[in-house]
């Protein structure tokens, strides 16, 4: 039962935060509703920091989640600049860095994920950079900025999405960019060496250079400043600016201290919760980046680090707070914008888990949808300057629809016709 003396606490200022307090309000939820943020920014949204934002072509107001005064307006209570540093699920309290004590009736914890650090020599000197927060995208556009100016060179350590992403937004401004990935292709480990050469391709024919097969083993400098990047197998490339761009990891240090359940970093990691976003204790609830969900129809725990993923899982994290029925089940779902290619992808399909790929329309003019399948059944989509088909790929996956190939294969067929295949 949820009554209007009732207290609800949400740590973590990001896209599900911002997301689950709108809820609450949409919802009837007329107790007090606290938002606990790190940073001193309002909640933003993380996707822009390494697209428009970063590219120069969005302005700075664009990533904000709400405007400023939605929350006074939503009578939503926020702290600004305030860490939550101890969670005691016994007296329901939440500590706050400066010493203040929240109380809560029922928690939520979106503390997101930050990234991964590069452990090797060299990571102190100032040109060495992370993405994750709006200060650093800041910092990194005035960075691209400058090298573009000055013909100036920038290593990035992993070809994944952040590390392709802004390789792309680093050629805008006209950087010289070299990218030093261990895998064979870029984003080995999330579409194969089926697409990743795609990506090698679509890079490379913009004058980015990929050391593949290498890790960055020191950052060599003089003066607190960055010459150049050492890899494992002898080579040296020029460098200016570096940016570790190799993975992201959750936040669950306040989780843990308050003896939640977790999962493991082989499996994951993150705060193990339900298919209601319920956590170990009845009363604390996860969203976002640093909830690791067990997903009904996938039939596996999944952690999403994914836009969609937060602003879906936040309204259905505070519905369940609000004692409703959740059973949080979306197909996984992400998107990235890179020169002219613009695609999405939908399903889950890890290392190991297919045994074909099946692509329809033109993937040599980049304009195609691939599929990827387990014993003909569809587990999982990606369309590439190809839109409007997200709904239609979606249905496929959840219908696990085992379609005719040449039907798939065929741009003729509309994709409608073959989820019952």
């Amino acid at each position: 039962m949820v009554d209007a003396n009732q207290t609800f606490v949400i740590v973590g200022g990001g896209l599900a935060g911002a997301k689950a307090a709108e809820t609450l309000r949409s919802e009837g939820f007329t107790g007090r509703v606290i938002l606990i943020c790190d940073e001193r920014e309002h909640p933003y949204e993380r996707p822009p920091l390494s697209k428009g934002y970063l590219t120069g072509r969005d302005a700075r107001d664009s990533v904000f989640v709400h405007k400023p005064d939605w929350y006074a307006k939503a009578d939503v209570e926020l702290h600004l600049g305030q860490p939550a540093v101890h969670l005691d699920r016994a007296g329901r309290t939440v500590r706050l860095g400066d010493g203040t004590v929240v109380h809560y009736d029922k928690l939520l914890l979106a503390t997101g994920s930050e990234p991964r650090r590069l452990d090797i020599p060299g990571t102190g000197l100032a040109g060495v950079h992370h993405l994750r927060r709006l200060a650093h995208a800041e910092r990194l556009r005035g960075v691209l900025s400058s090298l573009g100016r000055d013909n100036g060179h920038l290593v990035i350590a992993g070809a994944g999405w952040i590390g392709l992403e802004v390789a792309a937004a680093a050629r805008g401004y006209g950087a010289e960019v070299t990218v030093v990935e261990p895998e064979p292709t870029p984003l080995h480990t999330v579409l194969g060496p089926e697409l990743g050469q795609l990506f090698t391709d679509l890079h490379s024919e913009r004058g980015v250079r990929f050391h593949f097969g290498a890790r960055l083993t020191e950052i060599v400098g003089h003066d607190g400043m960055v010459l150049a990047a050492r890899t494992d197998d002898g080579e040296e490339h020029p460098a200016h600016d570096v940016l570790a761009a190799i993975g992201a990891a959750p936040r669950t240090a306040l989780a843990e201290a308050a003896g939640l359940a977790l999962v493991d970093r082989a499996d994951g990691g993150g705060i193990a919760v339900d298919a209601s976003l319920r956590t170990s204790d009845p009363d604390v609830f996860a969203a976002g980046d640093v909830a690791a969900a067990e997903h009904p129809w996938l039939g596996t725990r999944l952690r999403v680090e994914h836009w969609a993923n937060a602003l879906h899982e936040g309204p259905a994290a505070a519905r369940a707070m609000l004692g409703r029925e959740v059973s949080y089940d979306r197909v996984p779902y992400f998107f990235s914008d890179q020169y002219d290619l613009g695609m999405e992808y939908s399903g889950y399909a890890p290392p190991g888990s297919y045994d074909q790929v099946v692509c329809r329309g033109d993937v040599g003019k980049r304009e195609f949808v691939a599929f990827w399948l387990s014993e003909g059944r569809v587990l999982a989509g990606m369309n590439v300057n190809v839109w409007d088909v997200t709904p239609d790929i979606q249905r496929l996956i959840r219908a696990g629809a085992r379609p005719d190939q040449d039907a798939l294969a065929d741009p003729s067929v509309p994709l409608t016709e073959l989820a019952a295949g």
